[in-house]
């Protein structure tokens, strides 16, 4: 109580003394002679000298602003020292819980600069923005002759008699790590072939050139073959023969995968490239993801590639950048200011990658240079024109057919430079089709070449072969903006190939494996840096021989297996089953050793006397959090047995900001008390756990309880049996039931009302909103903010879309829906269950299909400004229906809505009623919001899918889909292995307080920071471990807390990433690789209690304090993938990020 007083007086004298100081420094301003007005005019000296007074007051304020917030940091620490557990909630006489007001004040002190970046830029807007596009086309789909989708091309023959044409034709083959055939079958079939072949026929003529990009097949390759072999590779590479582009561990999809998966497959690739070839990529090559993300290009860039390549863009985008001749441009992301995120960009102009779309508009005559189609071969050419061999007899008239197309093609583009992809799938698996096509093209670039009448000068090119032509051409060194080129900014989704078909069905196919796909990311991350971590303070120690290093390897393979499910047919849901199966698998082996990771470092962590520290693999010290017996089963929790000796539990915070959270563990018997390390009660509630609608699970509860978990620590909490009955807080449960009577399974302690179907509404409340629901339907119908009269009407209900019954219909990539949704209409009314206690109370309905819990937590903070939503679906047996849930609101949202790219950044839509119904979905990786002047409503999702606003105030997601029938876009099956799925979400409601309509139109847009930690707090769970040994009392435990310092709370840790020893790649080296991002956000929103103390720097950090008991031995910033240095190493370890900005530094940490 003292110390509290201490505080207070402390506190109080601070704010006084930064009051005073503010009013001096007004008074100073005011009593300046300089100030003194000379009648009605003001000479141009008084002007410059009053603008230096306004700067200097403004950089007064700013000091002072930097003063207050070292202030509230003081007071915070001592606050912090003071007052370390909550307090428990009290029952009041009306029936409801309270929770003591904190007893630690958090701070919000945002910086004014650092709101300034999300009410937009004062840089030049760019030639060709996305939305505009789209407003702009008439989607109307003419025939355009033999480039169907197209227009008709004409040149001047004398048109490259002053310049001529420049052609590069570019041999590759694209490899999928799995999508008919498993990533191994694909390997030992043919890919294994094509590297082998390409080795031999590369070395045959020096003019040859070939492009590769999937490194996971690559290295797959180079640990099978020959010292003798890998020597004739790194020739290849380095005489420019074989490139290898973009370089990542996969080619990814780029609608449903997370920013940290993409850079982490990036990193994977360009990594070993480095160690084992000493390469790196200058070009991406993109072919055949289904429609582009923007942020794709800042990755690049910031990885130091120069140019990229990418190809399946809507139909009609193609036709207008074709007639416009925009097909290459420079590429910027919305936010940028000063043209810093620029990449070249190549589109492709034709329907397909493979050689009749490549060579110029006429598929039938291109077909005809594919001569891999020669009669008596597996395939043809659906022309009916087959490919001729090329003869002294025959080349004249051949290289001019060829040539026409080549010309018309060059039309499309603004260079006499022209890139001509000469693959398709698999291609070049045996050496007669490296014959076939090398010595025909030869032949042909011979007798173009030898012929100056005709102004073409042919060859065999790489990616950048073509890139730097162009670039010399132009006149410019790569990565420079070329004269005369448009600069674009925005994303290719969503992507349609051919009439209606959009493919924006595999935004939510297979969404079992999307969700797993994150929780593996999840775990990635938070192995990754707990590993490194751990091994720091093990090397600090000397203990490094006892640390068992081998989790490296297992490490590597994670990044691998998770890698390799960023591939465009495995987190896309569009592989054959078997497949699917093979992926779940890899997922489900790295996603149990990454578990065990995380308990090995934390063992080491928690241990008070760490010379006490024995690894032993056949008895871990701590257990998992939950289990799953096969890969296609949801997570089952692990229960702890109490026993008379305490149970401990370490629970680990991935996340890089201290938290207030409800944490969750499964007991076997009611009666327990959970305490602090130090022996503090902790307000716990109990409650049963329900195995269906009316029966709970024998002799299993649920206790959860309200713990402060320190920022990327690990919390040690003890249970103990106890009958004393006080300490626990139990919830209290109402079951409605239907109509027909269900026999009821309760358990005691926890007291379960059954009641007949309501009518009236049943609303939950803590001291930030209320929610009401139905008690017919047990469905959420509006949301009321503490503090305003008016409830938001958030209406929400499960719809069902059929397919056509015409030739064309829904599959894995198409949504072809036959019509707007229809309302679900199950057998059976529900069962509303509602669950009220201390700390969280829900209600949970049970449908035929699908079960939901909306949770309210009673927490101050981020945890309580939110509602957590959990559907359980399972549509096994339904027949060409998708699964849809919409909420419906009041915001006059109008037709705009916002969907996040990757988790990375948001990109605003806007409903085209000119286009179909399924144009109109979006992949939703993170969040989609819609607003109006006054709110603005958040739907998190903890996994991607397919997201839509339909009408003005609405917001409605894809859950899950069952297909029967194949789409017709190779894959050959329909989508018939649903799993049961739980999707969860948060749904946030804000209130604006500065927007305005001319703002809100423009095409950017920002999340706040409270929703930025919403997501985060969704997407990175607690972990809870029950320390393993049941019986003798373990040895001291101590929370770990490795950071000194709060992190500003627009950075976020991205990874911390242990780098790979330089002679054996299965051990970790001295040095990690530092990843942080520093978000952007949007200061309008109003900002409540956030429940931890919230501070921005201005993009400011001191990395050189920031980890506790450790030293940051070097600081080297690097670009993305760690392959350039920036700048010289300095001993300075103060660093800064621009908002947006993602930054890598090469670090030793002991």
């Amino acid at each position: 109580m003292k110390l509290k007083k201490q505080v207070t007086v402390c506190g109080a004298a601070i704010f006084c003394v930064a009051v005073f100081s503010l009013y001096l420094m007004l008074d100073r301003v005011q009593h300046d002679p300089a100030r003194q007005q000379s009648g009605g005019n003001f000479p141009r000296s008084q002007i410059s000298v009053l603008q230096n007074r306004i700067e200097q007051l403004e950089q007064l304020l700013e000091e002072n602003h930097e003063i207050i917030s070292h202030i509230k940091d003081s007071v915070l620490e001592l606050t912090a020292h003071a007052e370390g557990q909550p307090a428990l909630p009290r029952h009041t006489p009306n029936g409801s819980w309270v929770l003591p007001p904190e007893s630690r004040p958090s701070f919000l002190s945002v910086s004014p600069q650092d709101c300034q970046f999300a009410l937009g830029s004062k840089g030049q807007s760019p030639d060709l923005q996305m939305l505009a596009v789209y407003s702009l086309l008439p989607f109307d789909n003419q025939d355009g002759g033999v480039w169907k989708q197209g227009f008709d091309i004409t040149y001047e023959p004398n048109e490259w008699d002053t310049e001529p044409l420049q052609v590069f034709v570019v041999p590759h083959s694209h490899n999928d790590p799995g999508w008919i055939k498993t990533f191994d079958k694909y390997y030992y079939d043919q890919t294994q072939h094509i590297l082998n072949s390409m080795v031999l026929k590369m070395q045959e003529d020096p003019r040859r050139r070939f492009i590769w990009s999937e490194i996971s097949f690559f290295s797959k390759w180079w640990d099978n073959i020959s010292a003798q072999k890998r020597a004739a590779v790194r020739r290849l590479v380095g005489n420019g023969q074989l490139e290898m582009v973009t370089g990542g561990w996969v080619m990814p999809d780029e609608a449903n995968s997370h920013y940290f998966a993409m850079i982490d497959q990036l990193i994977e690739g360009h990594q070993w490239l480095e160690k084992n070839i000493g390469v790196t990529p200058r070009s991406g090559w993109a072919v055949d993801p289904f429609g582009y993300s923007s942020t794709m290009p800042y990755l690049l860039k910031r990885s130091n590639l120069t140019g990229m390549l990418i190809q399946r863009v809507h139909y009609a985008i193609k036709k207008h950048f074709a007639a416009t001749q925009n097909l290459e441009f420079m590429w910027r992301q919305t936010w940028d200011t000063d043209s810093s995120t620029d990449i070249f960009c190549h589109m492709m102009p034709f329907y397909s990658y493979d050689v009749p779309h490549t060579c110029g508009p006429d598929p039938k005559i291109c077909c005809q240079f594919d001569f891999k189609r020669l009669p008596g071969g597996r395939i043809n050419c659906p022309w009916k024109v087959p490919p001729r061999a090329i003869t002294d007899a025959n080349v004249a008239e051949r290289a001019q057919l060829l040539l026409d197309q080549y010309r018309k093609k060059s039309k499309l583009y603004r260079s006499k430079v022209l890139l001509v992809p000469l693959g398709d799938d698999f291609r070049y698996d045996k050496p007669q089709e490296w014959d076939a096509q090398f010595l025909n093209y030869q032949r042909i670039f011979d007798f173009l070449n030898s012929q100056p009448n005709l102004h073409v000068q042919a060859q065999f090119g790489t990616l950048s072969d073509y890139f730097d032509a162009l670039y010399k051409k132009v006149g410019i060194v790569p990565g420079m903006k070329p004269p005369g080129f448009p600069v674009l900014s925005g994303d290719f989704f969503s992507y349609a190939d051919r009439e209606d078909h959009y493919w924006t069905g595999y935004y939510t196919s297979r969404p079992f494996y999307k969700s797993l796909d994150r929780v593996l990311e999840a775990h990635l991350r938070g192995a990754e840096i707990l590993f490194s971590l751990a091994l720091a303070h093990a090397r600090r120690a000397g203990a490094e021989g006892k640390y068992p290093l081998s989790d490296y390897a297992l490490l590597s393979n994670a990044r691998r297996n998770l890698g390799l499910f960023q591939h465009h047919d495995a987190i896309t849901g569009t592989a054959k089953e078997a497949v699917a199966v093979d992926y779940g698998v890899r997922l489900l082996h790295s996603l149990m050793n990454l578990k065990h990771i995380i308990i090995n470092a934390a063992h080491y962590l928690v241990l008070g006397d760490k010379d006490t520290y024995h690894h032993d693999p056949a008895a871990p010290f701590l257990s998992t959090d939950d289990t799953r017996p096969s890969q296609d089963s949801l997570p089952e929790r692990t229960v702890v047995k109490l026993d008379i000796s305490p149970r401990f539990l370490v629970v680990f915070n991935p996340l890089e900001q201290e938290r207030l959270s409800v944490v969750r563990v499964l007991v076997n018997s009611p009666h327990v008390r959970v305490l602090s390390e130090e022996g503090q009660p902790l307000p716990a509630q109990l409650s049963t756990r329900w195995g269906s609608a009316t029966d709970t699970v024998p002799d299993v509860y649920q206790v959860s309880v309200l713990a402060r978990l320190p920022a990327l620590g690990l919390r040690v909490l003890q249970l103990h049996k106890s009958f004393d009955s006080h300490s626990m807080l139990q919830s209290s449960v109402r079951l409605y039931l239907p109509g027909h009577d269900l026999p009821v399974r309760r358990q005691e302690p926890v007291p379960v009302r059954v009641l007949p179907a309501s009518t009236e509404d049943i609303c939950l409340e803590n001291q930030h909103l209320r929610a009401c629901f139905s008690a017919r339907s047990g469905l959420l119908q509006s949301i009321r903010r503490a503090g305003e009269e008016r409830e938001q009407r958030v209406n929400s209900e499960f719809l069902v879309y059929g397919t056509r019954t015409s030739k064309d219909k829904s599959g894995a990539y198409l949504f072809l829906p036959d019509g707007e949704a229809k309302p679900y209409a199950p057998k059976d009314s529900p069962v509303v269950r509602v669950t009220e206690g201390p700390l969280f109370s829900e209600v949970a309905s049970y449908y035929q299909h699908v079960q939901t819990v909306v949770r309210l937590y009673n927490v101050p903070g981020v945890e309580g400004l939110s509602l957590d939503v959990s559907c359980l679906v399972d549509i096994r047996d339904h027949i060409n229906k998708e699964l849809a849930l919409r909420f419906s609101t009041d915001i006059e949202s109008e037709d705009t809505f916002f969907t996040d790219l990757n988790g990375f950044q948001i990109q605003p839509r806007r409903y085209q009623r000119k286009l179909p119904l399924q144009a109109n979905f979006y992949p939703m990786p993170t969040m989609a919001y819609i607003q109006d002047t006054q709110n603005r409503l958040t739907l998190h999702t903890a996994q991607a899918l397919g997201v839509s606003s339909l009408s003005s105030g609405q917001l409605e997601v894809i859950l899950d889909r069952r297909l029967m029938q194949d789409d017709n876009r190779g894959l050959g099956q329909g989508l018939k292995d649903n799993k049961r799925t739980r999707n969860r979400f948060r749904i946030l409601l804000e209130r604006r307080t500065t927007a305005s309509k001319a703002q809100d139109g423009r095409p950017i847009s920002f999340p706040s920071l409270l929703s930025h930690i919403t997501s985060m707090h969704l997407n990175t769970e607690a972990l809870v471990m029950p320390v393993a040994q049941e019986k003798p009392a373990p040895l001291a435990l101590r929370s770990f807390m490795p950071l000194s310092t709060a992190l500003p709370c627009d950075f976020h840790i991205l990874n911390l990433r242990m780098l790979q020893a330089e002679q054996d790649e299965s051990l970790p080296s001295a040095e990690a690789a530092l990843i942080l991002h520093r978000k952007g956000f949007d200061c309008s929103l109003e900002a409540k209690n956030l429940g931890f103390n919230c501070t921005t720097s201005q993009g400011k950090l001191a990395l050189g304090s920031l980890f506790q008991g450790l030293e940051l031995g070097s600081l080297q910033p690097t670009s993305l993938t760690l392959m350039y240095p920036l700048g010289t190493a300095s001993n300075s370890t103060n660093i800064h990020l621009d908002p947006m900005e993602i930054a890598t530094f090469r670090i030793r940490l002991g």
